[in-house]
């Protein structure tokens, strides 16, 4: 090659690394990072509340702020008279008001002597009235045994020998009355108290039972009120606004050492009664979609809505129905919840417009609207407050540089994307904001797994179903879910089998919680 060309010749070009972007892509990554870090610690050492702590507006001043800091002025005295003061002795008043009700708290009576009368004649003084003073006590475990004593006798005249029957026992041939059924179960599920522990607080009182005898009963009640759940579950289908979540749970041997991963699935009929609607709790091996068509039917009723999180398979399933899917706001808050501390301004600005609406809800309750009332007054102050929030989302997503991996970017699309189905409450005063009512009943699921930790086969799971799904509609209608069991443990094998409806919550308070059927122990200690 000749020297010409050689020296025209360029030397080979190398591309220039886009630092810029590569910085930009890191930080980037570092900030997720970090977001993830600190969510971490917060699920297991900080508070899990969503609630939104506002700033106090900068005119307002502090407590004692404004006033002059200048010296006290010299205090005025004048001469008293020196006297003595008795001392009131504590307990000496009497007290204002009882604590307890006297009608189902048993109250043991203990008379204190006075010593000034000892020894005196009893014409020698006269009692003028008397001083009452409470104190809570407690015995240990707090059982009673029920002793039936039946006199056998003989007949003169035939010769015969003659004995009553013992009272028929719910389960047939236990020893357990229905009073500790009853309470058996709420202290396992409303209580979260593990048998093991209340299997030791029966040997502190002098009970010896085996473990065993505890776990059989809880599961031949959960069968013997089977029907009952199953009943609900046929009501809450008819409902026309359904509302379905799912949450995890252990529940049967995997191997040594290891659980299966099952699923409780809540659903929620709005009852035509006003009453707060029923809940039923379904368990199932797996989070598919099939279930949610297990648990709902495909019976389709007129303006049928179902109320979810963004979970897809109730898009689904509303999609091959053709019914309405309304989205929880509760769960799209949640998502600028999170992204509050990378994008602190933008995720302010979501949290206050969502708040809005929820204190136009608040609204609507303090006024007690409802139809046709609550409908028109969501149309005129909440859906304007809608539209301008998904509009500002829009506007954030073209104009702010936000990276996929954001959360800000995350919770803008998770809103949009659902759009129509957040928008579905507005227009149906039936249907609520958010699926929190539901949420709120899920809570004795995670509660149990930090007590009872799993169930350990999953019929153990179902039982568990069965029990939580009349336990926690009883408190939805404001009914004593002890006094529930008692009655309707007596009262179902009686009762016609084509009449099992009127044994759920909802229907039993209207039939028979005026009268209900108790325990030979509450007609002792009335």
């Amino acid at each position: 090659m000749s020297s010409s060309a050689l020296a025209t010749s360029e030397p080979p070009t190398t591309a220039v690394p886009d630092w810029a972007g590569e910085i930009a892509r890191l930080k980037a990554e570092n900030a997720a990072l970090k977001h993830q870090l600190e969510w971490f610690k917060r699920q297991l050492f900080g508070a899990k509340s969503e609630r939104r702590h506002l700033e106090p507006p900068p005119e307002q001043m502090s407590l004692g702020e404004g006033f002059g800091q200048g010296q006290p002025a010299p205090a005025t005295t004048r001469p008293v008279a020196a006297h003595e003061r008795r001392r009131r002795q504590r307990g000496e008043a009497e007290e204002p008001a009882l604590f307890f009700d006297p009608e189902r708290v048993p109250v043991e009576t203990i008379t204190l002597p006075n010593p000034e009368i000892a020894g005196l004649p009893p014409e020698a003084y006269t009692v003028i009235g008397e001083k009452v003073t409470h104190r809570l006590a407690q015995r240990p475990g707090s059982y009673v045994v029920l002793k039936y004593v039946r006199p056998v006798v003989k007949l003169t005249h035939t010769a015969t020998l003659s004995c009553p029957s013992a009272p028929p026992a719910v389960l047939e041939g236990g020893r357990a009355d229905v009073s500790f059924l009853a309470g058996l179960v709420m202290d396992k599920f409303l209580y979260h108290l593990p048998l093991y522990r209340q299997h030791q607080r029966l040997a502190a009182a002098g009970i010896e039972v085996s473990r065993q005898w505890l776990t059989q009963p809880v599961l031949s009640v959960a069968v013997l009120l089977a029907p009952i759940v199953a009943a609900m579950l046929e009501d809450i289908r008819a409902c026309r606004v359904k509302a379905m979540d799912e949450t995890p749970i252990k529940a049967g041997r995997k191997g040594k050492g290891q659980m299966k991963t099952g699923w409780f699935w809540p659903v929620w009929g709005d009852t035509d009664d006003g009453g707060g609607g029923d809940i039923v709790f379904l368990f199932r091996a797996s989070r598919a979609a099939v279930h949610v068509r297990e648990a709902l039917g495909e019976r389709v009723i007129e303006g049928m809505v179902l109320l979810s999180d963004g979970y897809r398979v109730y898009a689904q399933y509303a999609a091959a129905l053709g019914i309405a899917l309304a989205q929880c706001w509760a769960h799209t808050r949640r998502g600028f919840e999170r992204a509050k501390d990378i994008e602190p301004e933008a995720a302010a600005e979501a949290l206050a417009r969502i708040g809005e609406l929820y204190r136009i809800e608040t609204a609507i309750r303090t006024q007690g609207l409802a139809g046709e009332a609550k409908r028109a007054y969501r149309l005129s102050h909440a859906k304007p407050v809608a539209v301008a929030f998904f509009a500002w989302a829009e506007a954030q997503l073209a104009h702010a540089a936000l990276l996929p991996s954001n959360p800000l970017t995350k919770a803008l699309h998770y809103a949009l994307e659902r759009r129509e189905g957040l928008s579905v409450y507005l227009d149906d005063p039936d249907v609520p904001i958010d699926t929190n009512h539901l949420e709120r009943a899920l809570r004795p699921i995670p509660m149990g797994r930090k007590s009872w930790l799993f169930c350990w086969s999953e019929v153990g799971a179902e039982a568990v179903a069965a029990l939580q799904s009349l336990i926690v509609t009883c408190r939805l209608h404001d009914i004593d879910p002890y006094d529930y069991l008692v009655d309707v443990l007596q009262r179902i094998d009686r009762h016609p089998a084509r009449d099992v409806h009127r044994l759920t919550p909802r229907r039993w308070k209207r039939h028979f919680a005026a009268d209900p059927l108790r325990s030979d122990l509450h007609r002792l200690t009335r």
